[in-house]
């Protein structure tokens, strides 16, 4: 069992709040993450979880039992770090099973631990190698192993692939996926990027200075966001959004994803071509427009445009988002 449940939780520094009455339900075997800008309370969110920082106030509680005033070591949960943080003189399995032998576990049942994380992980060939002689991918996999081999009730992920170049970010998120699949462990994830917080999470938790956004499935937050903060954090190229005087409409703000966006000669929106970017299996069009700024076009597939022509853009009117002048949505009915 692993549920975790936030009531009412803040975090102060002296005068200046940054975590601002959080609520929040976690269920047993859920992945969930906390996405949002850099500032925003994410990590501090998860580190007093951890309790590597203290709670100002709120309950912490998790399988129903307040853990706000335990040791981090008492909370039966295991955290994996953006920096690995592992014992440089120690080999795999020695990092792995650290914990296990300081707690007085036997050898023979942490040589079982080890050998059944690295089995997950696809170490067993490194066990007997130091950190200085893995790649950075390895060395957050033994992280990630060190905490296995702890079966803990909630597993906590800081940034853990920030450290990583484009190709190993993909696979190990993948193979985070596939971990949280074999496990059926709770784990909360923290991250900036939404690319991953959009294919990792079952729920996606959207901070902005220290308050919750919104909360929900990933396609949830994508295809019906509360604000315009949500709307713009979400989706990749963000959504365009167009003030809706100019277009004729009620709403001061018309939400457009790229993709939603098409050429039409006789749509509301004129411009030029400013940039293109050829992806290969998509097209993505900058346009500077004429009263909307730049707006952004993606088509799938491979198209031509050259920069500086003329074109004039429509959207698809039932796809679009409608906000207040306070960046709310506002939705019919």
């Amino acid at each position: 069992m692993g549920a975790l449940t936030l009531n009412q939780v803040t975090k102060s520094f002296g005068a200046t709040d940054v975590i601002k009455g959080v609520d929040l339900a976690v269920e047993d075997g859920e992945f969930c993450v906390f996405v949002g800008p850099s500032g925003c309370g994410k990590s501090t969110l998860l580190r007093m979880i951890a309790g590597l920082e203290d709670v100002s106030s709120g309950d912490v509680n998790l399988d129903g039992v307040r853990i706000n005033d335990l040791a981090p070591a008492k909370r039966e949960i295991a955290m994996v770090f953006q920096s690995y943080a592992l014992y440089p003189h120690l080999t795999v399995r020695d990092n792995m099973g650290l914990a296990l032998k300081q707690a007085g576990v036997a050898k023979t049942q942490i040589q079982a631990a080890t050998d059944k994380a690295a089995s997950m992980l696809a170490l067993g060939p490194l066990m007997e190698r130091r950190p200085a002689e893995l790649s950075g991918g390895q060395r957050q996999r033994v992280a990630i192993g060190r905490a296995i081999v702890r079966t803990p009730k909630l597993f906590l992920f800081d940034e853990p692939l920030s450290n990583l170049d484009a190709a190993l970010r993909v696979q190990t998120r993948i193979e985070i996926a596939r971990l949280h699949r074999d496990l059926g462990a709770t784990m909360i994830y923290v991250t900036h990027d939404q690319v991953e917080a959009m294919t990792l999470a079952d729920k996606i938790v959207v901070l902005r200075a220290g308050k919750v956004e919104q909360v929900g499935a990933p396609m949830t937050l994508y295809n019906d966001p509360d604000n315009t903060f949500v709307a713009g954090f979400i989706g990749s190229p963000q959504m365009n959004f167009l003030k809706g005087g100019p277009l004729g409409l009620r709403s001061d703000t018309v939400g457009v994803r790229p993709e939603h966006l098409r050429l039409d000669a006789s749509g509301p929106i004129s411009g030029k071509v400013s940039h293109v970017e050829k992806l290969g299996g998509e097209t993505l069009v900058y346009v500077q427009t004429e009263g909307q700024g730049l707006v952004t076009l993606r088509q799938f597939g491979e198209h031509e445009h050259a920069v500086d022509a003329a074109v004039t853009l429509g959207f698809d009117a039932p796809r679009a988002f409608h906000f207040d002048a306070q960046g709310q949505r506002l939705r019919q009915g």
